[in-house]
């Protein structure tokens, strides 16, 4: 992977993009930046990994929608990504729920929902108790991995 920006999201909620591949020195020691992520224009799990990990972090939807639309991250491709990163979706009724492969019931497993899928992921992943990091934090891959008292 090869950095050609970064993301990263402003603590009022903006998701915001700096097209240099060394603006991740200064994203790093802002006190208004909550988290960050590199991009790659070729790496469609990057793409995913920002727009799940940053709307569950708190970013603004709308900014996350435009993005989604942006890079091609509808519902028929979050089932690709899913698939490859350990995440099971599926629909209830009008809704999207997503969880871990591990998934037993609603009552003894984490599970998220949503109108999109990745709306679903995105409350999944703050289900399984993702914090936004500048650097070397848990990613959603890693929590869907991750088993309770591993």
């Amino acid at each position: 992977m090869s950095a050609q920006g970064w993301y990263y999201l402003h603590e009022n909620g903006e998701l915001i993009y700096k097209p240099h591949p060394d603006a991740v020195m200064d994203i790093r020691d802002s006190d208004l930046a909550r988290a960050l992520w590199p991009v790659d224009p070729s790496d469609r799990l990057g793409a995913w990994t920002i727009l799940v990990e940053a709307l569950a972090a708190g970013a603004n939807l709308p900014r996350i929608k435009e993005l989604a639309a942006k890079w091609g991250c509808d519902d028929e491709d979050a089932q690709k990504y899913a698939s490859r990163i350990g995440c099971q979706l599926s629909m209830d009724g009008d809704q999207w729920y997503a969880t871990r492969t591990d998934f037993i019931s609603l009552q003894e497993s984490p599970a998220g929902f949503g109108v999109t899928a990745l709306e679903a992921m995105a409350d999944l992943c703050r289900s399984l108790g993702y914090r936004p990091a500048k650097m070397w934090g848990t990613s959603f891959a890693d929590l869907l991995t991750a088993r309770e008292g591993s």
